[in-house]
């Protein structure tokens, strides 16, 4: 089994920072790209920023130049550190890894999700 759990989340005001975690457990052999995708209410759940397990970050348009992705393979655990944030970026935040377990299959698995809630 693998389980993603994620901590970071919270209330904040219009131009400030908040950092996720997410930490992943299990019997884990190697896990390829990690990254963060959030749900909006009434939106489909959208790609914030992946990294690669070398470090190559992709970032949506909306949070270049104001989010962060960043990863420790040692702790397998991924970060997002938002700065700047935005009444827009209030959405529920999920994490996702691509794991490769030994003697299964490649797979996605994600975390529980993280409120987010940016106020004006």
């Amino acid at each position: 089994q693998v389980q993603l759990v994620e901590s970071g989340g919270g209330l904040v005001q219009a131009g400030g920072s908040l950092r996720l975690s997410c930490a992943a457990s299990g019997t884990i052999f190697v896990i390829n790209d990690m990254g963060w995708y959030r749900q909006a209410p009434g939106k489909q759940r959208e790609s914030v920023a992946t990294i690669t397990k070398t470090g190559r970050a992709n970032y949506a348009d909306s949070v270049k130049e104001r989010f962060t992705i960043s990863r420790d393979n040692a702790k397998k655990t991924v970060y997002l550190q938002m700065n700047s944030l935005k009444p827009e970026d209030t959405a529920v935040y999920y994490c996702n890894a691509d794991v490769q377990r030994i003697g299964y299959s490649r797979r996605a698995y994600w975390g529980q999700g993280t409120q987010v809630t940016v106020s004006s």
